[in-house]
């Protein structure tokens, strides 16, 4: 063990220099942060099985991780996701989140600004590590005339080129909402298209949902299953509204005219979004959305669209593969190709 934690404290070195480094070739603050915010986590990783054993770690973390490590192999052994040391760590980040989303659009628009990146290139959102920052950067674009989204965000892929650990952010979740998480941040390792966030997170979300699926059925877990799937229809049900929503107002934007008129219009679906949004998660004994209370915007409904939009797509391309793992991958590799 002493070796093996060795090995990942050089690795971890070797990595985090060439973060730095690329980060160092790009002009502005934002590449500094994120390098920092990303060898912050990096430095304070230590692996499950020592943490799990450790006298100082609570019965409850312990139990957590443990489950962290089953869904790790299940992610392996049956969905096929990739085999390596992601989540096989833990980090505490003495934080509530892990990083702060923006997401950007213009007035009359349904369509996200993008921010472009050496690796994962040009995506919908954009994540600080600091939240006065973040909220900064929020406050510039609504003062630039764009509806923002931003919220605190407990974890996210580096795509593989990192082992990313699992966080203290996630450990407040239930366990089916951890398993699931993983899932989805394990599917962008296994499949991202650049410049395509919507095929990322659908494809992700779709992974997500039948890996759950599995998770449950193979531990006899009906109960669970029974109020995930009550919780996942009722997401679905939200999506579609959320999606309706948003074509309704792109025909608006796309018509164009008066600016007076356009605004009009745009708060009129807004308010019967919310409504009908509103009656199907009461109807269900669910808590809404907050963001519903507080009035939709263009960069929430986009922010819902990115990560359900083709899920059907995706989730008919798997029954066609007769629910097979390697037909699936190597048909949505082969969609986002030609995307």
């Amino acid at each position: 063990m002493i070796l093996a934690n060795r090995y990942l404290r050089l690795r971890t070195a070797i990595r985090s220099l060439i973060l730095v480094g690329i980060s160092l070739t790009m002009t502005g603050c934002y590449y500094m942060q994120a390098a920092r915010g990303q060898l912050d986590m990096l430095r304070k990783r230590e692996d499950i099985a020592d943490v799990i054993t450790d006298d100082a770690t609570s019965a409850e973390l312990a139990a957590r991780l443990q489950l962290v490590l089953d869904a790790r192999a299940f992610s392996v052994e049956v969905l096929g996701l990739p085999d390596n040391d992601s989540y096989t760590t833990y980090a505490d980040l003495e934080r509530d989140f892990a990083v702060y989303s923006i997401i950007a659009v213009p007035e009359f628009s349904v369509e996200p600004r993008t921010w472009c990146y050496p690796i994962v290139g040009c995506v919908g959102y954009r994540g600080y590590f600091s939240e006065d920052k973040a909220r900064k950067e929020a406050e510039r674009m609504r003062a630039a005339g764009f509806d923002v989204a931003f919220g605190g965000v407990a974890a996210y892929s580096t795509l593989g080129k990192f082992d990313d650990p699992v966080l203290n952010t996630m450990m407040h979740w239930d366990d089916v909402q951890l398993v699931s998480v993983m899932f989805h941040e394990l599917a962008h390792q296994q499949l991202y298209i650049k410049n395509d966030t919507t095929f990322n997170e659908s494809f992700a979300t779709a992974v997500e949902e039948v890996g759950v699926e599995r998770w449950l059925a193979a531990r006899n877990k009906a109960g669970a299953y029974e109020d995930w799937r009550r919780r996942r229809d009722v997401t679905n049900a939200f999506a579609a509204l959320v999606i309706d929503a948003r074509e309704n107002l792109e025909v608006v934007y796309s018509n164009g005219g008066d600016d007076t008129a356009m605004r009009a219009t745009k708060e009129a679906i807004f308010q019967q979004l919310a409504a009908s949004s509103t009656a199907l998660f009461e109807d269900a004994g669910l808590r809404a959305p907050q963001w519903l209370a507080e009035g939709p915007n263009n960069a929430r409904i986009a922010s819902i669209s990115l990560y359900n939009q083709r899920v059907p797509e995706f989730r008919d391309m798997f029954e066609k593969c007769g629910q097979d793992f390697v037909c699936f991958y190597e048909r949505a590799a082969a969609l986002g190709g030609d995307d």
